[in-house]
């Protein structure tokens, strides 16, 4: 079961900047999203929304159809807030991708390419 198919949010796309969590979203403790390695994070996404728009997708969609692809013993389970983003991701099952998509897709975003931890240092955190 993958844990976080679309990396906190990260490739919904919504996110261009810290700038745009709210000021106590959790996220901003999380190395992922902090400093070089959201900038290093961001460049991965913007590769996968190139993909996305040539599939007529959006990230979320992509990557959770991606996640799809992996097996059938493999199911994504994105926590979501709002109903339109489980509309979103639900057309995920619509999104067909070819071994050529899932061999670009990999080539995009290659395992162990997402810079910073995945979990903040707990005992940095103010809770």
């Amino acid at each position: 079961m993958p844990y976080s198919p679309l990396g906190r949010g990260f490739l919904s796309g919504r996110f261009r900047s810290v700038a745009d969590m709210d000021p106590d979203d959790t996220r901003r403790n999380h190395p992922r999203f902090q400093g070089d390695n959201f900038a290093k994070n961001l460049e991965l996404v913007e590769r996968i929304t190139q993909i996305a728009r040539e599939k007529q997708a959006s990230p979320s969609q992509l990557a959770l159809a991606w996640v799809l692809a992996q097996g059938d013993d493999v199911v994504p389970i994105p926590g979501t807030k709002h109903v339109s983003y489980l509309i979103e991701n639900l057309g995920a099952l619509d999104v067909q991708l070819t071994a050529e998509d899932l061999a670009r897709i990999d080539a995009a975003a290659p395992f162990g390419s997402t810079a910073g931890d995945r979990y903040p240092d707990m005992s940095t955190v103010n809770v």
